[in-house]
C-alpha cells in the first residue's frame, strides 16, 4: 500500500492523502512530503512525476530494477538507487530501493514490501525534533536503515565464517566437503554483497561533498556517521572475504597434508609386509639353503621375520609415519 506524510514546520501534519495532492503540499515551502511506492506500475511513477516534475530517465531507472547503487543529479531533483540486504537462512536477499529528493519531497520507491519502511517510519519517530530540517532528515533516515542492515549481514556471516575455522581444526575432521562447498558458497555471496553494497560509500560521500547545496550543517555529523558505517562495511567485507578464501585455501592444503600422510602410511606398511614376503620368499625356494632339512630353518624364518618386522615398524613410528 502507497504511504504518504506531510510535515509542516517540522510537525506531522498529515499522511495517507492521495498522490493527487502532492502538487499542492510541495508548492508550500514550509511543507516537507514524503511518498512512498512499493513494486509501482509505469502510470504509478508517471503520476508522481507529473506532480513533482521528475525526469525521464530517473523514472525509467525507477522501473527496472538491477540498477548498479549510484547517486545521478538532475535539475529538479536527485536521483539514488540503493540496496538493503538481509541475511535469510542460508541466502542474503537484497531487496533495490530508488530515492527522488526534491527540494521539499522525498519519494522512495520499494522493489518488494521486504524493505521494511515501517523501521524508517520509526527511526523519523524517534527523532522528530530533527524533521524541521526538512527533506534530507528523511533521507538520512532511509540511508541509516540500509547501511545498517549491512552491518546485521556481516555479522552472520562472520560467526559463520569463525564455526568454518573452527571445523578446519576438529580432531577427526575426516574430508569434510561441506567446508569446500560452504566455503564456494559464502564467497559467492560476498562478493554480491560487495557488489551492491559497497558502492554506497561513494553515494553518501557525495552527498556530504555537496555539503550546504544538499545538506543543513546540522546534518552534516549524521550523515558522516553513516559514511563511516559504510567505510566500516567495506574494510568489514574485504576482511570476511579474505578469510573465506583462506579457509578454502587451508582446506584445500589439509586435504593434500592428509593424503600425503595417507601414502606414508601405505608404504610403511607395504615396507613391513615386504620383509615376511621376501624371507618366505627366500627360504621356499626349491634349492637347498642354511637348515634345509632342519628345524633350525623354519625358526631363523621366523626369527628374521619377527626382528625385521618390529625394527620396520618402530623405525616408521618414531618418525610418525604409522
Amino acid at each position: 500500500m502507497d504511504r504518504t506524510r506531510l510535515y509542516r514546520n517540522g510537525v506531522l501534519e498529515a499522511e495517507g492523502f492521495p498522490i493527487d495532492d502532492i502538487s499542492d503540499h510541495v508548492a508550500d515551502d514550509s511543507a516537507v512530503v514524503w511518498f512512498d511506492l512499493c513494486s509501482p506500475t509505469q502510470a504509478d511513477l508517471a503520476k508522481v512525476s507529473e506532480e513533482l516534475g521528475l525526469h525521464p530517465l530517473a523514472v525509467e531507472d525507477a522501473l527496472h530494477s538491477h540498477q548498479r547503487p549510484k547517486l545521478d543529479t538532475y535539475d529538479s531533483h536527485l536521483f539514488i538507487t540503493a540496496y538493503a540486504a538481509r541475511l535469510k537462512d542460508e541466502t542474503v536477499d537484497f531487496v533495490e530501493v530508488s530515492i527522488f529528493v526534491t527540494k521539499n519531497a522525498l519519494v522512495t520507491v520499494r522493489e518488494n514490501p521486504t524493505f521494511d519502511i515501517d523501521e524508517v517510519i520509526r527511526r523519523w519517530d524517534a527523532n522528530s525534533e530533527l524533521v524541521k530540517l526538512g527533506v534530507p532528515y528523511l533521507l538520512h533516515g532511509v540511508l541509516d536503515y540500509v547501511v545498517d542492515g549491512y552491518f546485521d549481514v556481516l555479522q552472520t556471516v562472520d560467526d559463520r565464517v569463525e564455526d568454518l575455522e573452527n571445523d578446519l581444526f576438529q580432531e577427526n575432521p575426516g574430508d569434510m566437503p561441506h567446508i569446500q562447498r560452504r566455503t564456494f558458497d559464502m564467497h559467492k555471496k560476498l562478493v554480491r554483497f560487495r557488489r551492491l553494497a559497497v558502492p554506497m560509500r561513494d553515494v553518501v560521500g557525495s552527498l556530504l561533498r555537496r555539503g550546504d547545496e544538499v545538506l543543513d550543517g546540522k546534518l552534516v555529523p549524521y550523515y558522516q556517521d553513516i559514511y563511516d558505517h559504510t567505510l566500516r562495511t567495506s574494510e568489514w567485507s574485504e576482511s570476511l572475504q579474505d578469510l573465506v578464501t583462506n579457509v578454502r585455501d587451508t582446506h584445500m592444503n589439509q586435504q593434500g597434508f592428509r593424503l600425503n600422510d595417507i601414502m606414508k602410511k601405505i608404504t610403511s606398511w607395504a615396507a613391513i609386509i615386504a620383509v615376511p614376503t621376501m624371507i618366505t620368499g627366500y627360504y621356499g625356494q626349491n634349492v637347498p639353503y642354511p637348515g634345509y632339512g632342519h628345524p633350525i630353518g623354519f625358526w631363523t624364518s621366523t626369527i628374521l621375520i619377527v626382528v625385521g618386522t618390529v625394527l620396520l615398524y618402530r623405525a616408521f613410528q618414531k618418525r610418525n609415519w604409522l
